[in-house]
């Protein structure tokens, strides 16, 4: 009988992504069989009864695929132990989804959420290069130096960015301040915000617009949409392409 990883088995039931259902082994929250494991390369067939915090986990699911426009204040988590508002909190779905990456408490803008592990765990990872398109407002005047800079990676944490794309779209000279396009496929720690600290600029608001093809522009803050048949094809599309070992 055909045996999977159990971090995999998880993922693909809608639980949680790959890389938070290993936490979840590592810290005995998962039984098989009635035993605890904390193996993580531990497998399972399609016949073990797997708990999730003493919770039997379905494995046949409804896969849900969310667009969310996350204003600013909200946590990008399923829940807090602040008592803040979360992403989840603007949901009113019956079934149970998870953010795909995340979002800064105060950036606002487009945000995936879905219960499906496969594709929540390709478009987190870096080597899948999905393109998300951030505006930034910053304090001060951008020059085209700046641009450069940021067009071909800054050192952040000691370590240089991938090359990014970068447009300034205005520039507002009564407030001294800046309105930028950029694009990158990286998704590392507050980024977009160190990214301008290494050339001398802070960050006043970031709204992420899109991830891949897929726009915020017709929802309102605060709004959500289901994606359509064609869009989660689309994402599966560019996962069945990517050349990358994830």
């Amino acid at each position: 009988m055909e045996q999977e990883r159990l971090q995999k088995v998880i993922a693909n039931a809608g639980i949680t992504s790959r890389r938070k259902a290993e936490e979840y082994i590592k810290n005995g929250r998962i039984k098989v069989d009635g035993k605890i494991i904390k193996e993580l390369g531990y497998k399972v067939s399609s016949r073990a009864k797997i708990m999730v915090d003493d919770v039997e986990m379905k494995r046949n699911i409804e896969l849900k695929y969310v667009l969310l426009n996350k204003p600013r204040g909200v946590v990008t988590t399923t829940s807090d132990d602040k008592h803040r508002k979360t992403v989840m909190d603007l949901i009113d779905l019956p079934d149970r989804i998870y953010p795909v990456g995340r979002l800064d408490y105060d950036t606002t803008g487009a945000l995936l959420l879905t219960n499906d592990g496969k594709l929540a765990e390709f478009l987190m990872h870096p080597r899948s290069e999905i393109p998300k398109v951030y505006v930034a407002k910053v304090e001060g005047m951008i020059k085209g130096e700046h641009v450069v800079a940021l067009k071909n990676g800054v050192e952040i944490d000691g370590k240089k960015t991938a090359k990014a794309r970068v447009k300034l779209r205005r520039v507002d000279l009564s407030n001294q301040v800046s309105y930028v396009e950029l694009t990158i496929h990286e998704g590392r720690n507050h980024q977009v915000k160190k990214m301008f600290e290494a050339i001398g600029f802070s960050v006043i608001k970031l709204k992420r617009e899109s991830i891949a093809f897929l726009s915020v522009k017709d929802l309102k803050s605060g709004e959500y949409r289901m994606l359509n048949k064609k869009e989660v094809a689309r994402l599966y599309a560019l996962m069945n392409s990517s050349n990358s070992s994830i």
